[in-house]
């Protein structure tokens, strides 16, 4: 039996997000720059996005560039935002294809002015798509995004838009980058790094995590299938215990 055939499809995380990690890595051990361990770790975001959307998966989020990448040698940084450009392009006929809807978080205003025209552009034409949702974390940092929403709602309770006594959880949710989505129920970390990496800190307030030592460039759909089934596996409890659950 496949891996595929021992998954329970009405037991799908409803928000898988995963940090894609290992490009570097990989690139170095086939004695290449790091470049081109960028540009393979892309066919294995086309493999996933496809097969999450077979799978039923409703909203899948990439970790693709953080606020700290900014940080990274110029080259790498110019080479990366290149391959964006020419991803987006590339991989739009495939959203549509597939009636999968391009979303993002982060601060785009960073990013330059090509990569975030076509950004823009692949988002509003994708924009009536229902199938899936794939949000692409970009210049994304989540301490940002926190301190972002701290300034935001300090200013209305500033100005009497929203009162300190009714500030509850539901107002943190909607000043946030992912405030359309819903909270992430399975984290997958490649390379065999276990951080989190400033990565949603909010909304995987209860999520599993799967790390595998794959590579992200290695990262095909036996390697999607076996983190789900662990997910599967789990019981998810939400503080109750395992007697309140059953």
């Amino acid at each position: 039996m496949s891996l595929l055939e021992t998954i329970n499809k009405d037991n799908l995380p409803k928000h898988l997000a995963i940090i894609m990690d290992g490009n570097g890595r990989w690139a170095k051990q086939q004695g290449l720059l790091r470049a081109f361990g960028h540009e393979k770790g892309t066919k294995s975001v086309r493999i996933t996005v496809e097969t999450c959307a077979k799978l039923g998966i409703e909203n899948l989020t990439l970790y693709a560039f953080s606020t700290e990448n900014w940080n990274r040698p110029k080259l790498e940084v110019d080479t990366l935002m290149k391959l964006l450009v020419n991803s987006l392009k590339k991989e739009l006929a495939t959203l549509e294809k597939n009636n999968i809807r391009l979303n993002c978080i982060g601060n785009i205003e960073l990013l330059p002015t090509k990569a975030k025209n076509e950004l823009l552009s692949v988002i509003e034409k994708t924009k009536n798509n229902t199938r899936m949702t794939l949000t692409l974390a970009l210049s994304y940092g989540s301490r940002e995004e926190l301190l972002n929403v701290v300034k935001i709602i300090s200013e209305k309770v500033k100005n009497n838009i929203i009162s300190i006594d009714t500030l509850d959880e539901s107002i943190i949710n909607e000043h946030l980058y992912t405030h359309n989505l819903p909270d992430v129920d399975l984290v997958i970390r490649t390379s065999g790094e276990h951080r989190i990496s400033n990565f949603l800190l909010w909304q995987i307030a209860y999520a599993e995590f799967y790390f595998t030592d794959v590579l992200w460039p290695d990262f095909k759909e036996d390697d999607l299938y076996a983190a789900i089934i662990s997910y599967q596996k789990r019981e998810r409890r939400f503080g109750k215990t395992s007697e309140q659950i059953k």
